[in-house]
């Protein structure tokens, strides 16, 4: 039976923007992570991060320090009833300087490669689907993909708010305080 799934972005929607998490001590969740999670949960949809990391192909930090981040989130999370059901990031960038990650793919959002590899994964009711981001580019993925997109004024939200999206054609279909609100806000609209 297919679930619909929310589309979250990681940095700054998940957890504190701090630039490239270049180290497992500088991931802190930012509040109401678990309980957004937890809601996710409960009401039956899969709770799924979709998240750029370049960084590995920048040779800022390697492919492991990503991993062991993730296992990490997962493990704070889990300390609070909340599950994340699949994760999945780009580690490419074109002009990247660890050549096995430099490339122009279609995995790096705003592309729809990672949605498109959660669908290999999970069996999606696209139709009932989120994206849920800090960034415009998380509101065009969400378009490229026919999903309803919803910005946060966590992370970048407030400056890709004042100043992106003014100009931006990709509008989100609601602006949320966090991913708290973002994920009650889905609740009441199915």
């Amino acid at each position: 039976m297919k679930m619909p799934a929310v589309f979250m972005d990681r940095d700054g929607t998940i957890n504190e923007q701090r630039g490239y998490i270049n180290h497992i001590s500088r991931f802190f969740l930012l509040p109401g992570t678990a309980e957004a999670i937890r809601l996710l949960n409960s009401h039956q949809y899969l709770a799924i991060i979709v998240s750029n990391q370049s960084g590995v192909a920048r040779g800022y930090f390697p492919l492991q320090l990503v991993e062991d981040v993730h296992l990490h989130m997962r493990e704070l999370l889990k300390k609070e009833d909340a599950v994340i059901d699949g994760i999945f990031f780009c580690p490419h960038y074109r002009t990247g300087s660890v050549s096995e990650y430099t490339a122009d793919c279609n995995c790096r959002k705003p592309r729809t490669g990672l949605i498109k590899s959660a669908c290999e994964s999970f069996d999606i009711d696209m139709r009932s689907s989120y994206v849920i981001g800090d960034r415009i580019t998380d509101i065009e993925l969400a378009h490229r993909a026919n999903l309803k997109g919803i910005l946060v004024k966590t992370g970048y939200g407030l400056g890709d708010i004042e100043y992106v999206l003014p100009h931006s054609p990709f509008k989100p279909v609601h602006i949320a305080k966090d991913l708290l609100h973002a994920v009650r806000w889905i609740i009441e609209d199915r």
